[in-house]
């Protein structure tokens, strides 16, 4: 296994779009103006197509060859598999996408679907790096890693390093937070630094239904993923599970005076209203037993006077 692991580790960079061994570049323009974004082909892959992938090797965390057809070939009827190709471990644009994903999209919320439904993360680096990956995303679907990224050549994803025009909404994070956190994994990581994957390596998305890709997006830039209601909605999910939930950001989890801030600040509010609600109440059974008790005193004087004028 150790053989061919180096094996599949050792073949070269081919991009998949170009005739050369060489980055695809920039579309020309009137203005010259070029946001990083290719045009890339969102056909979904042909049966004649897929068969020719159908055998290429994925790693698994322990770093064991299984062929890609395992991920969506089954003989239960209408199962969906949605293959999400993600850029190399280290991006912080994928990780951010993922941990959003993760966060409205959970294993639990798929077995309440009819349909037996699956979703599978494939990046293109080192099969070591996979637990760090799911640990940082806090991902609980399975993760494979494809080193010599030929899945993603034969699929139609290509190399870009453009982030785009805009942000996506999947991105809870500034793009100096993002590229600090890049940086400080990538230290931290040490020798395993160059095993992230391709840094010039853009995903996509697949859904396979049946043993067929049903729908597809290729990603034109570096944050260009699919968003995550249209991942859901691909899923038939927003009819099951209702809108999908807000992410708490990790960081304010792990600072725990701002929530103990927080909840102190809720527990005195709920105290002084709940205060001056026990006030309102007192006062208004005092202003109540007030008025009664003047009532009463009239009602007596009254049938006094009726007593002594039957007397008379």
């Amino acid at each position: 296994m150790g053989e061919e692991s180096k094996a599949l580790g050792s073949k070269p960079w081919t991009p998949s779009l170009t005739s050369k061994n060489e980055v695809p570049s920039a579309p020309a323009g009137p203005q010259g103006d070029f946001d990083g974004t290719l045009k890339v082909s969102q056909k979904v892959p042909t049966a004649a197509e897929l068969s020719t992938v159908a055998e290429l090797p994925l790693l698994t965390v322990q770093n064991e060859s299984i062929p890609f057809k395992s991920l969506y070939a089954s003989e239960q009827e209408g199962r969906r598999v949605m293959v999400i190709f993600m850029r190399h471990f280290f991006c912080g644009n994928c990780q951010e996408y993922l941990r959003t994903l993760c966060a409205s999209i959970t294993p639990e919320s798929l077995l309440a679907l009819p349909t037996p439904t699956q979703i599978v993360v494939v990046g293109c680096g080192h099969p070591d790096l996979i637990p760090f990956y799911a640990d940082t995303t806090a991902c609980r679907f399975p993760i494979y890693a494809d080193p010599t990224r030929r899945l993603y050549d034969a699929l139609g994803m290509t190399h870009a390093m453009g982030m785009g025009a805009k942000p996506p909404a999947y991105v809870q994070k500034s793009l100096f937070a993002v590229i600090v956190q890049s940086f400080a994994q990538l230290i931290s990581s040490g020798r395993r630094a160059l095993s992230g994957g391709h840094f010039w390596q853009i995903g996509g998305e697949f859904l396979f239904a049946d043993g067929e890709v049903v729908w597809c997006h290729r990603m034109e830039h570096t944050r260009d993923h699919t968003e995550v209601p249209e991942i859901r909605r691909q899923l038939q999910m927003d009819c099951e599970d209702g809108p999908p939930p807000t992410r708490r950001k990790r960081w304010s989890s792990g600072l725990g005076t701002t929530g103990l801030v927080r909840k102190l600040s809720l527990s005195s509010s709920r105290e002084r209203s709940a205060s001056r609600k026990r006030n309102s109440l007192a006062l208004s059974v005092k202003e109540g037993s007030s008025k009664e008790g003047s009532v009463m005193e009239k009602v007596k004087e009254e049938q006094g006077k009726e007593a002594e004028g039957e007397q008379k």
